[in-house]
């Protein structure tokens, strides 16, 4: 979906690890494109892990800079999220073709059906856990729908869901997706 900067001012992102002695340290610290200048836009990707062991002696920046949907397998993503209030004007034609270039930009488009009841519903191979930080989300399943406030927490077991803001300002969302097989 397009996203609106939320109007706040950004956590900060801590990643910690180890120096070569085995000692504690900060190995990342700021935003993924804060060195270059670029702004926390309220959807920033916070860490990607791989399955395997982890060198924590590696100070590379595992926060994507444009999220992708789906962790790598065998891994995590942990990303903020910000929903922007639906548009009334735009025509439902619109609304999917958005929907459809936003999915294809982070690498989604498998995760839709076609036949969904709604344009934005897709379905990852993740648990997912989120908590809603700011306004409002309705949380659109195939059967079933279910209104969100601030600190309320949603465990997404690969199911098919979509994000709708009813509400008047953008909603921000914290979610860690882990990578699994789902029955």
């Amino acid at each position: 979906m397009p996203q609106r900067t939320p109007q706040r001012t950004p956590p900060k992102r801590i990643v910690t690890g180890h120096n070569d002695r085995g000692r504690s340290i900060i190995a990342v610290q700021g935003w993924p494109g804060e060195q270059d200048g670029k702004p926390w836009r309220g959807r920033e990707g916070i860490w990607r892990t791989e399955a395997g062991r982890h060198d924590t002696r590696d100070a590379t920046d595992r926060g994507e800079r444009i999220p992708q949907l789906d962790p790598p397998p065998g891994g995590s993503a942990a990303r903020f999220f910000s929903i922007p209030p639906h548009d009334p004007n735009l025509s439902e034609e619109d609304y999917k073709a958005q929907m459809d270039a936003f999915f294809a930009a982070i690498g989604g488009g498998h995760s839709r059906d076609p036949n969904a009841r709604h344009p934005a519903m897709h379905k990852t191979e993740t648990i997912d856990y989120i908590v809603l930080l700011e306004g409002e989300l309705t949380l659109l399943l195939d059967e079933d729908e279910v209104q969100l406030k601030p600190y309320d927490v949603i465990v997404q077991r690969g199911t098919n869901h979509a994000w709708i803001n009813k509400g008047d300002t953008p909603a921000l969302a914290f979610a860690v997706l882990v990578d699994a097989e789902i029955e």
